[in-house]
């Protein structure tokens, strides 16, 4: 049995209550003592949770967060407010320490709560201050459906980045760089859960984690989802940038190692929801593969005679190569979280 789970005797003891006695070790840990009061919910038909005052304080402490600003710059309000966004407050305040928000100031944190902070909304705007609501039921989206949601936006950059390449199609290129936004926005969810669940055992199981370790992991995997994203931006801005096409023998060996390199991700996000340390290690050897691809293009492009243009195809296939990285580290990432269950088939 986990050491965390004890099991006891329900005693009846008047004619309205029953009583259940709590470990000792359990008491002590938590420094609690006789004539404590602890708070005591029920969270559906089947669920009680048993919480110490302490607990309790934190958590209403949690609810509402205000931000008193100055002369600060937009981006130091911004980056203020996602902080609180990811520590799971669910109402924020942004109000001035004097005198009125500045139309900059008020821009600033719609755009912000409109491109980055999911499933929250603003209930008061005025000169005087700004209210946020995060509104997002934490279950009703899962850490990975988010993770789904990001790979499938990283991989429809990346793939348009290179069919905005193929058909020196400027208007695509700008397309992928907006749709960057909406990758950062998963990612942004994704780590409010993560901190959500570090800092509460009971939303911990609840969102399908076995440990807080876990949730490290998929901190990690997130940040690799939005570097692909980041690699596909750097393609189109590249595409804006020189605004010559590619000569179609060049374009076909970059397509298949962008294939090649999507590929591989598909293949360590498989491994990382199916918790196949088997598939990981597979995984990491067939990303090395990335070099032939990336041959392929080098070897078309001898001969180019603009130094401009090789300097591009170079840094095109490095951005693709770095892709495949990404999800090296991801596979990687599933050895470290799923070795102990390795070891277990093999003893």
């Amino acid at each position: 049995m986990d050491e965390k789970e004890e099991t006891r005797k329900i005693q009846f003891t008047g004619k309205s209550s029953y009583i259940v006695s709590l470990p000792k070790q359990w008491v002590t840990d938590l420094g609690l003592k006789q004539g404590d009061q602890i708070r005591m919910v029920r969270k559906d038909s089947s669920t009680l949770e048993i919480y110490p005052p302490k607990f309790e304080t934190r958590s209403q402490k949690k609810e509402d967060a205000t931000i008193e600003i100055e002369n600060e710059e937009t981006f130091a309000i911004v980056r203020k407010l996602i902080s609180l966004y990811f520590l799971g407050y669910k109402t924020i305040n942004i109000k001035p320490k004097s005198g009125r928000l500045n139309p900059n100031q008020r821009n600033a944190v719609k755009e912000a709560v409109k491109r980055m902070l999911m499933g929250s909304e603003i209930i008061s705007d005025s000169s005087s201050g700004i209210t946020i609501q995060v509104l997002v039921n934490l279950l009703e989206l899962s850490v990975d459906g988010a993770i789904k949601r990001m790979i499938h936006l990283a991989k429809s950059m990346s793939n348009d980045a290179i069919l905005a390449m193929s058909e020196n199609n400027l208007e695509l290129a700008h397309e992928v760089i907006n749709t960057d936004d909406e990758v950062d926005r998963f990612g942004f969810y994704i780590i409010r859960q993560l901190k959500i669940a570090i800092q509460n055992e009971h939303m911990l199981k609840e969102m399908g984690f076995k440990n807080a370790r876990d949730c490290l992991g998929y901190r990690l995997v997130v940040k690799n989802i939005e570097r692909t994203g980041d690699h596909a931006v750097l393609i189109a801005n590249d595409i804006i940038e020189f605004k010559k096409p590619v000569k179609k023998d060049i374009v076909e060996k970059i397509q298949d190692m962008n294939e090649f390199a999507l590929s591989v991700l598909d293949d360590s996000c498989l491994a990382l929801f199916k918790e196949d340390y088997v598939q990981a290690e597979k995984t990491i050897e067939k990303t090395n593969e990335i070099v032939k691809y990336e041959k392929k293009v080098r070897d078309a492009s001898k001969s180019l005679k603009d130094d401009e243009e090789i300097y591009r195809i170079r840094r095109m296939t490095e951005n693709i190569r770095r892709i495949s990285e990404y999800a090296s580290d991801i596979a990687e990432i599933v050895l470290n979280m799923n070795i102990e269950k390795s070891l277990k088939k093999t003893a």
